[in-house]
């Protein structure tokens, strides 16, 4: 399979809104789906040879060699799909996609890449056809092309599937709410006679937003060298110790550089009085990296905004809300976090 201008099909994308739009936000109307929490992929089959691409410029075929080997025998013609690769963990009646665990399949090492192939194999979810035989759909209306993707996904079977969609907007709420316990992100709303934009916001997404009061624990010394990069959080655990469970950053250059002013009285100095720098744990995102902050006495507490956890940490980088004077640290516990309804993935994907 050649890797030019044909391996360059550069995904739709979605803006986020607070709630799940009514289907008269547009003209013709908008379809629901799942939103799916794994790596978005292009899927290129010439009849013959697969090639995954992925939102950015990365291809991600050699990291997936058991969906390469399952389009091969399942696709029953040459087609561009676009979908997500998900993971799913757990026991039967009990299952999640596994962010984790997906995640770890990304390696430099073919012999770790093998391994992993089969002792994680991951599943491809299909959520539109952009191509079919020799034919372009990406001018025709998404109405179009979802029944088009029905039709060549009428046969397949697991690892392959496909997405639920609905135009009932009280069921695609009802999604949003019930579908997080299974480990997805929320919903997405796609214009029903819209093209297919590359690149373009065209499609919405709504996901969830939540608060929560955090611990400060440090910073980090913004890429510049000048201010502060992002703030490290905590959350006192059963155990009555601090855990680090992510960081908040994407602030401007000016309040950068008045968070250093800010936070001196609270940074952390040795006898000799000099600044105390922690390290947080090494994973194998950080590779040399610089991984290590200034501490900072654990005495102020902020309320930010997140949308899920991953495990005992925030699964994205939080937003800063406000400073919450009013709350002792030591009452910042994950005790305060929502927890999602449980929701077999299963029925998710049936």
């Amino acid at each position: 399979m050649e890797t030019g201008a044909e391996l360059s099909i550069d995904p739709m994308l979605a803006k986020l809104v607070t709630t799940v739009p009514e289907p008269d936000k547009v003209v013709g109307g908008l379809a629901y789906e799942p939103k799916w929490d794994g790596f978005r992929a292009i899927v290129y089959y010439d009849g013959k040879s697969v090639e995954i691409g992925s939102r950015g410029s990365k291809m991600l075929t050699r990291y997936f060699p058991e969906l390469v080997e399952v389009f091969t025998a399942q696709l029953t013609e040459p087609c561009i799909l676009d979908g997500e690769i998900v993971l799913r963990s757990g026991t039967a009646g009990h299952e999640r996609l596994d962010w984790e665990a997906l995640s770890q399949r990304i390696h430099p090492a073919a012999s770790r890449v093998a391994r992993l192939a089969v002792e994680t194999p991951a599943s491809f979810v299909a959520f539109d056809l952009l191509s079919l035989g020799a034919v372009s759909l990406v001018e025709k209306p998404f109405e179009v092309r979802r029944a088009a993707l029905e039709k060549l996904f009428a046969e397949t079977k697991a690892p392959l599937h496909l997405t639920q969609t609905t135009r009932d907007v009280e069921l695609a709420r009802r999604w949003l709410t019930e579908f997080e316990g299974a480990g997805l992100d929320g919903v997405v709303s796609k214009p029903l006679a819209a093209p297919y934009a590359q690149g373009k916001r065209v499609m919405f997404k709504t996901k969830h937003e939540r608060t929560a009061d955090v611990v400060l624990l440090g910073y980090r010394i913004h890429k510049s060298g000048a201010g502060v990069g992002s703030l490290l959080l905590g959350l006192y655990g059963d155990d009555g110790e601090l855990h680090n469970v992510g960081g908040a950053s994407a602030f401007s250059d000016a309040r950068r550089l008045e968070l250093v002013e800010e936070l001196a009285p609270l940074v952390r100095r040795d006898e000799s009085g000099d600044v105390v720098k922690s390290e947080t744990e090494r994973s194998r995102f950080s590779g040399n990296k610089d991984v290590s902050y200034v501490s900072l006495e654990p005495t102020r507490v902020i309320e930010v905004r997140y949308d899920q956890m991953e495990g005992s940490r925030f699964r994205h980088t939080v937003q800063f809300f406000r400073w919450r004077p009013d709350r002792d640290a030591t009452s910042c516990t994950f005790e305060q976090l929502e927890k999602p309804i449980a929701y077999d993935l299963s029925e998710v994907l049936a």
